[in-house]
């Protein structure tokens, strides 16, 4: 069955799925929109009380519910100075060290870094760094926030396939997260450089960041670079750094020996926004 999987998605339009549903996550009919996010809340057992808005039908459009707001109280936000905040909710696919320019996905299988990154341009830096891949299911708050606070320098978009991230697809599909679309945006912190890399999927219809709005769409077949030195532009920890607009996973990055992971990271563990998935060690 699980190969089965991966065949129909090779099979299916994969872009044109995503810009369709584009379409519809944004349709503001109130029958249309109340029907699917009610759906969807019982199908996935949303947890609307965390939200700011917990009425499920006071949402414009789908894609407003996707996207929505969290209460302040709802995730305790780690601010400590040496300390890494977990930047989105969603389950630890891998933690781990980059190694021989390497990062292991599942089962066997690993993807190239230069490959992730769009390019070996980055690949010194964080050569024997720090990684970890988390992913975001369907019922997860799907907005990114910094882990820790930086400087924007660059921010590059990645065309490619459009694959489902579920767990049995990672297990099945060589170098994923190197296949499928991708934004890179890469910072200086106080723990030296960071990546944060946004992987899209099937039906996400598009990847936004606060200082860009949206990267994709509209698709495109060449890799696209901004250098964002000279924007100067400053995050603060936990500030809102990027969202899914339709849910996958992030990939982020450090460089060697700059950060510890939490031991409490590790495969298969569900984490929370805000919460310490590790520290600045230099």
């Amino acid at each position: 069955m699980d190969k089965l999987f991966i065949i129909l998605q090779q099979l299916l339009p994969q872009h044109g799925l995503s810009a369709l549903m584009h379409k519809l996550a944004r349709i503001e009919a109130p029958w249309f929109k109340n029907f699917v996010i009610n759906s969807f809340v019982k199908s996935f057992r949303v947890n609307m009380s965390e939200a700011l808005e917990p009425d499920p039908e006071a949402y414009e459009s789908f894609n407003a519910f996707f996207t929505r707001v969290l209460r302040d109280d709802a995730r305790p936000l780690e601010k400590g100075r040496t300390t890494l905040a977990c930047p989105v909710d969603g389950t630890v696919s891998q933690a781990g060290v980059i190694s021989n320019s390497e990062l292991f996905q599942a089962k066997g299988k690993s993807f190239n870094l230069s490959a992730l990154l769009g390019s070996e341009q980055h690949d010194a830096q964080f050569e024997g760094g720090h990684y970890t891949t988390i992913y975001l299911s369907p019922k997860d708050y799907h907005r990114i926030h910094f882990p820790i606070g930086g400087t924007l320098t660059s921010m590059i978009h990645v065309p490619g396939d459009l694959y489902s991230v579920n767990p049995t697809t990672v297990g099945a599909v060589d170098e994923l997260f190197a296949r499928n679309e991708r934004v890179v945006a890469f910072f200086d912190t106080p723990a030296g450089p960071m990546a944060m890399v946004i992987v899209g999927a099937i039906f996400v219809s598009s990847i936004e960041t606060v200082w860009h709005g949206e990267v994709t769409p509209p698709r495109h077949n060449q890799i696209r670079r901004w250098e964002m030195t000279d924007k100067k532009l400053k995050f603060k920890k936990n500030e809102e750094m990027a969202r899914f607009n339709m849910g996958s996973t992030i990939v982020l990055l450090f460089g060697k020996d700059k950060v510890k992971w939490a031991k409490k990271l590790i495969p298969g563990e569900s984490v929370q926004r805000g919460q310490v998935i590790g520290k600045i060690t230099k």
